[in-house]
């Protein structure tokens, strides 16, 4: 115990020690110089009486055995002494003046090899051994005082933030399954990230560059093909990961019961054509509301943070209730979305005219009838102007040709009929490209979303860049019916501003499975609160004038602070996955380098096949369209007002 008379006697034994060092080295002074000191006149003969008797021990008649016992009981004194510790001492002091004390404390006694007995080499032998032993006793006690600190060794914190992580390959029917390499205080193991239940939603985020598609598309891309899936894919790049689908569906589609035909719709260099408004698939007015608010919003997206206004609501029922009206006329014939932004364009006289011909939109329209009849031109203008300016931006020929066409069905997951879609979209014209693409998107999720489907992965590379109206929807409740859904963003700043607040907090904590590359502010901060926090070692040193005190202390810290997120090179990752009831994860948070083998998927991108074209269409063959889908409205206005 650390009491003051413990450390008082402490002191004792140590000074006694010390002293006894001392002692022992001047009598062997006086016993190997005794002519010298008698030369002197410094001899007694009380002094010898008492000392030479001394030199009769063993310890004595050997003069290395002597100065051996003066060091040992020196270095014991040393050892249990205390100073004031100092973070300033340097090692190269303490090992030169030791090494040096030592040299001359022992090759002193070479002087007394030779056959003189004068004052010069007794005097000159004492000397080097006293200052041997002054440099011995300062170079130890520099020794004891250094102190050695580790604080400053990991000065990113590296180590003491590194955590132990899943390191067992965990797959089953539906995994996606990603090797990759962590760090583990100091040490780099191999780790596996398992998404072992990808219906729980996985949202991948990471600003340009940090490896999203390269390091984790790719593959969920080709996983899920190797296990028989469904796909839809949303290609904000087009042909970068539709020419992924394609040679992986080539190689994989014998793993399939029905195998499965892909489909891409482009909507710059025509291959499939599909009509997102399929008559068959508008169960009631509610998908027509869906199908407007979603083109509606998708043309016009700062409308997102104003659902509920008049002057956004009006639009959308405007073109819902022409939705409506096209799907009931003569059974859905002209229910496409050309059809309808050619009948959006005809005067207000004939429009209502038309639509007033069938009694369930009769409520829809009602308001700009009566706007129109009162002759409220103004506040008619701002309710129809805002959709009809919206639409003619895709009054389009290679449009109308892509969407009033039928190649395939929309329901995906069909067993009998599975197929793989690939939406391809411009990043020079997404606004206008991503309205079409969120309506094929609504409709698909409509028909997806079913009991008794094949089982299906709906990938968004670029996601802010489309309208996904119900996604939180899907998420929450496609599970069950096996429909895994991964959404790759840039930041959750670029997810607000397209999708509003509310929208973005929702889609970023329901998903399940988060994966996440290099990003800043809200979106680390976020991310770091949600991975939790891990016990970490804190170090600390107080120095005063007498003494120097280190503590050690464990406290809870963040596992993965939002500056390491902040700092994640290419292909580095932090996240979470989910499990399952009958696949626990107990290490869930990740930090890891997921490994890509860059010389086999260089290889395999060199023997990629191009994608064929599907069609061989001249520019006639669309105009030739875009004119009928004009005629078609003419004529139905024509009959409409001819049997009126």
């Amino acid at each position: 115990m650390q009491t003051g008379e413990n450390e008082q006697a402490l002191r004792r034994v140590i000074d006694f020690t010390r002293l006894l060092s001392l002692g022992i080295l001047l009598l062997h002074f006086y016993l190997c110089c005794y002519p010298a000191f008698r030369q002197l006149g410094l001899s007694k003969p009380i002094v010898n009486h008492i000392l030479l008797p001394l030199t009769r021990l063993a310890l004595f008649q050997n003069t290395w055995l002597a100065k051996l016992t003066v060091l040992i009981l020196l270095l014991v004194s040393l050892a249990g002494s205390k100073g004031k510790k100092d973070e300033h001492i340097r090692t190269r002091t303490i090992v030169s003046y030791t090494l040096s004390g030592l040299f001359l404390y022992f090759v002193s006694g070479l002087i007394l090899t030779f056959n003189s007995s004068g004052l010069a080499l007794a005097a000159l032998y004492i000397t080097i051994t006293s200052v041997g032993y002054i440099l011995i006793l300062s170079g130890i006690s520099l020794l004891f005082r250094r102190l050695k600190l580790a604080l400053n060794q990991d000065i990113f914190n590296k180590e003491n933030e590194s955590f132990p992580q899943e390191e067992r390959l965990l797959e089953n029917e539906y995994s996606i399954n990603l090797p990759a390499i962590y760090n583990l205080k100091g040490k780099v193991r191999s780790s596996w990230i398992n998404i072992i239940n990808p219906f729980r939603g996985t949202l991948i985020g990471g600003s340009p560059g940090s490896g999203k598609s390269y390091f984790i598309i790719r593959h969920i891309i080709s996983q899920h093909i190797q296990k028989g899936f469904t796909m839809l894919v949303y290609d904000f790049k087009y042909d970068d990961l539709t020419k992924i689908v394609y040679n992986n569906l080539l190689k994989y589609a014998h793993h399939y019961r029905v195998e499965p035909v892909q489909y891409i719709i482009n909507l710059e260099q025509v291959m499939h054509r599909a009509n997102p408004l399929e008559p068959h698939t508008m169960l009631d007015i509610t998908d027509a509301i869906d199908s407007s608010r979603t083109i509606m919003l998708g043309l016009n997206r700062e409308w997102i943070k104003k659902q509920g206004d008049f002057f956004v609501e009006s639009p959308i029922n405007f073109i819902t209730a022409i939705m409506w009206f096209l799907k009931k006329y003569e059974d859905g014939r002209y229910c496409t979305l050309p059809h309808v932004i050619e009948l959006a364009q005809v005067d207000y006289k004939e429009l209502f005219g038309v639509l007033l011909q069938e009694p369930e939109i009769e409520v829809l329209i009602n308001p700009f009838v009566s706007a129109w009849q009162n002759e409220a031109y103004e506040q008619l203008e701002g309710q129809v102007a805002s959709a009809k300016i919206s639409l003619a931006r895709l009054s389009s020929p290679h449009l109308y040709y892509v969407l009033s066409g039928n190649d395939f069905s929309l329901d995906i997951n069909n067993p009998d009929e599975p197929k793989i879609v690939c939406l391809a979209n411009n990043p020079q014209k997404s606004q206008v490209y991503g309205a079409v693409l969120s309506l094929y998107i609504n409709r698909i999720n409509k028909l997806v979303n079913r009991k008794n489907q094949q089982k299906c992965s709906m990938i968004f590379d670029e996601f802010p860049t489309i309208y996904f109206n119900g996604i939180d929807n899907l998420i929450a409740t496609a599970r069950s019916n096996k429909v895994a859904v991964t959404l790759a963003v840039q930041d959750y700043s670029q997810l607000k501003k397209d999708y509003g607040r509310d929208q973005a907090e929702v889609i970023m904590n329901i998903v399940g499975n988060v994966i996440c590359g290099q990003v800043t502010g809200d979106t680390a901060k976020q991310l770091s609160e949600r991975f939790g926090r891990i016990n970490q070692q804190k170090e600390s040193v107080t120095i005063n004038s007498t003494d120097t005190s280190v503590s050690k202390s464990t406290q809870l810290d963040h596992a993965i602070p939002a500056s390491t997120i902040a700092s994640l090179s290419s292909g580095e990752f932090v996240g979470l996955v989910a499990d399952d009831p009958a696949e626990r994860i107990s290490l869930k948070v990740f930090h890891n380098e997921i490994q890509n083998d860059h010389a086999a998927i260089q290889q395999e991108e060199m023997a990629y096949q191009a994608i064929p074209p599907v069609r061989e269409i001249d520019q006639d063959m669309i105009l030739e369209n875009y004119q009928q889908i004009k005629q078609d409205i003419k004529n139905i206005v024509n009959f409409v007002f001819l049997n009126s």
